[in-house]
């Protein structure tokens, strides 16, 4: 009968969710700065290599305390890299991957020193690069970020001030603009 239909589960109101990261998105605004903090930030990374970038942006992810095995990160990251190559366009990548060696979404972002040759999808080098890891089992928080950083990341306007940026706390306070500017 349409319009009739009976509630087969319910979820747990929002304060009895043992970690605000695991709740289901629809209790709130997940964000890139929910993640991504200043230590986890470096301004012109030098790097020769696609590998050689993501080694840079892997080691600045594994200063967070939510990274449990730095090798099994990595080699996640790599495993999705094979599949199809992160380079977005725009001189930005997101690579990104999903293992049970961290226990929450971890974030790191890296400006290069000079422009780096990724393989990207429109042929341009990368000069961004946002990585993104995050519990198997976090698919809706690591999917909205995944969004949230294309969206951010197709303003011009916000990648010319990222790669003008010359301090870490400099790199979360643009993210926080352009967050607030493209809302939920």
């Amino acid at each position: 009968m349409p319009g009739n239909f009976k509630l087969l589960y319910h979820l747990p109101p929002a304060g009895l969710w043992p970690n605000r990261r695991e709740r289901p998105s629809i209790f709130g605004n997940v964000k890139l700065t929910d993640y991504l903090k200043s230590n986890y930030v470096e301004i012109g990374l030098k790097a020769d290599s696609k590998e050689d970038l993501l080694d840079g942006v892997l080691k600045l992810a594994d200063k967070n305390p939510h990274v449990l095995d730095a090798a099994k990160m990595r080699a996640a990251v790599l495993e999705r890299e094979k599949i199809m190559s992160t380079g977005v366009g725009k001189n930005f990548a997101i690579p990104h991957g999903k293992t049970d060696a961290v226990d929450d979404i971890v974030l790191a972002f890296a400006t290069t020193a000079e422009p780096v040759d990724y393989g990207s999808m429109d042929n341009e080098p990368v000069r961004l690069v946002l990585l993104l890891v995050s519990k198997e089992n976090l698919v809706s928080q690591r999917l909205k970020l995944l969004s949230r950083a294309s969206k951010v990341m197709n303003s011009e306007a916000a990648r010319n001030a990222l790669l003008s940026a010359k301090t870490p706390d400099e790199v979360i306070t643009i993210f926080n603009q352009e967050e607030e500017r493209i809302g939920e």
